[in-house]
């Protein structure tokens, strides 16, 4: 099985289209429909709607004893995704449909009580299954550009029941998806609009090039808002698999997924007030969190000490592993999670500890319990510490030589992205253990460096091993094959004292 479909199995939500047995039994005329394989309310509750629409589409109601059985008897069935494929086994029981033309179809749909198809979540997911298992696929037409970004498989779109019946009889064809979906990319905010910053500026440039996770410091008002959500704009475009693995999971979401947007990277920005549960998913029906929906793109928390510090603490291990296993007593979830962290914070409560124009009012311990706010070993898994000083010069002072635009400085990651991609196959921030020995080796001199720095900065093995990346990455930016002194030099400095 593949990726995709081994995550969105786990998670529950029916990666394809669920096979719908019917057995008819005589019963003395009386009339009983069951469904088995362990429905939730909503699928109970499409029996009512099922019989309405067949009654209304003037269909042949089965009056004897029904038993309709979803299978995979032990996966919990939720949603009303399942009302059309029910409809259509029952009319296949009944003789009212040929059995062989359903039998080679996979459907997905809500039906209404006059008939009409609904459109339903996670249809993306079903169709990427659907088309690697060579089955044809047939959707509601409000989910037509949905479906549509599976580049390969059959895929039909329909309005109403009573068409799909009519193309399942061959008296009527059905339209295949139109393909036709390319969208204008994004606008998105440019470095150009930051004057000054010149240290956050190139912390950020190596953040995306190398998927680094990313930590702003300074007072209030400095720009460090502004860098992160420019963060976007300097990241290379998704790959084809990279965009349907995330546009998969916003599918899934109780938020849905836009078409229209889906091969821009995420950018999510969760309030500090945000719960654990919201944080990474969860909840008596497990569904993905800001994490998930930030995969293979950023997940920006600012004002960080803000956030409840069991909420930052779940962060630990996804940030590790770029998944997250969520674990009930009657069942476990497994969602991608593989995401860039930036975050940004005040120095102290008042916001102007160092601050060269404003007096800091705050004890020695006030400003000790704010940065205790964030613990050491969630501050170990961010590669690059930043300060984002108040600017010397003002901010109407345009007189001195322009900005760089993002579009620069996206084709200097993008080049940097390449090249790592073709050596290791993923981004630097990513290496294991065997993958950073090989490509971010460092000579004696170079070694010396990094005890030296470790015994001054008391860092530790995951810290060093992250200012290892980090150099790899800067190399990667000057194009050059091997760590110098001045990467590790400069990746050091990157790194501060939890």
């Amino acid at each position: 099985m593949t990726r995709l479909a081994r995550v969105f199995s786990r998670a529950g939500v029916g990666v394809s289209a669920p096979e719908v047995q019917v057995e008819v039994h005589l019963s003395g005329g009386l009339v009983k429909t069951t469904i088995i394989g362990l429905p939730e309310t909503a699928v109970r509750e499409s029996l009512h709607r099922v019989r309405s629409a067949l009654m209304t589409a003037r269909f042949e109601v089965p009056q004897s004893r029904t038993t309709i059985s979803l299978a995979p008897a032990e996966l919990p069935k939720e949603g009303s995704r399942f009302d059309l494929p029910i409809a259509l086994g029952m009319l296949a029981a009944s003789g009212q449909v040929p059995k062989r033309r359903v039998k080679d179809c996979e459907f997905v749909g809500e039906l209404s009580l006059s008939g009409k198809l609904r459109g339903v979540h996670g249809v993306l997911p079903v169709a990427v299954h659907a088309a690697r298992a060579g089955r044809t696929l047939v959707v509601p037409k409000v989910n037509e550009a949905e479906a549509a970004l599976v580049e390969d498989g059959e895929i039909y779109c329909a309005e109403s029941l009573q068409q799909v019946v009519m193309w399942l009889h061959k008296q009527e064809e059905l339209p295949r998806v139109s393909r036709d979906t390319a969208a204008q990319a994004p606008k998105l905010p440019d470095l150009a609009d930051v004057i000054g910053q010149h240290r956050a500026r190139r912390a950020l440039e190596v953040a995306a090039a190398g998927s680094h996770n990313l930590l702003l410091s300074g007072p209030p008002g400095t720009g460090k808002t502004m860098l992160a959500t420019r963060l976007p704009g300097i990241l290379p475009s998704l790959s084809q698999d990279e965009a349907l693995e995330t546009a998969a999971v916003a599918s899934i979401s109780k938020m849905g997924l836009d078409p229209a947007t889906w091969r821009r990277r995420p950018f999510r920005a969760p309030h500090h007030t945000a719960s654990a549960v919201a944080l990474v998913g969860g909840g008596s029906k497990p569904g993905p969190g800001e994490i998930s929906l930030a995969h293979n793109g950023v997940l920006f928390l600012d004002e960080l000490p803000e956030f409840s510090r069991h909420v930052l603490e779940v962060l630990r291990e996804p940030l590790e592993s770029g998944r997250i296993v969520i674990s009930r007593a009657a069942r476990q979830a497994e969602f991608p999670a593989r995401f860039q962290l930036i975050a940004s914070m005040n120095p102290c409560p008042c916001g102007h500890a160092g601050d060269r124009k404003n007096d800091c009012h705050c004890s020695g311990e006030q400003i000790q319990r704010y940065a205790h706010k964030v613990s050491g070993p969630l501050l170990d898994r961010i590669d690059l510490h930043v300060e984002v000083p108040r600017p010397e010069q003002s901010i109407l002072d345009r007189s001195g030589p322009a900005p760089e635009s993002s579009r620069t400085v996206a084709k200097r990651v993008a080049v940097a992205r390449k090249i790592q991609l073709k050596r290791q196959g993923c981004c630097n921030a990513q290496l294991d253990a065997d993958a950073r020995d090989r490509h971010c080796a460092v000579d004696d001199h170079g070694r010396q460096l990094l005890e030296s720095a470790a015994e001054r900065l008391r860092l530790s093995p995951r810290a060093i091993h992250r200012i290892l990346k980090v150099a790899r990455t800067l190399a990667d930016l000057g194009n050059e094959p091997a760590i110098a002194n001045a990467h590790l030099a400069e990746a050091i400095a990157y790194r501060k004292k939890a």
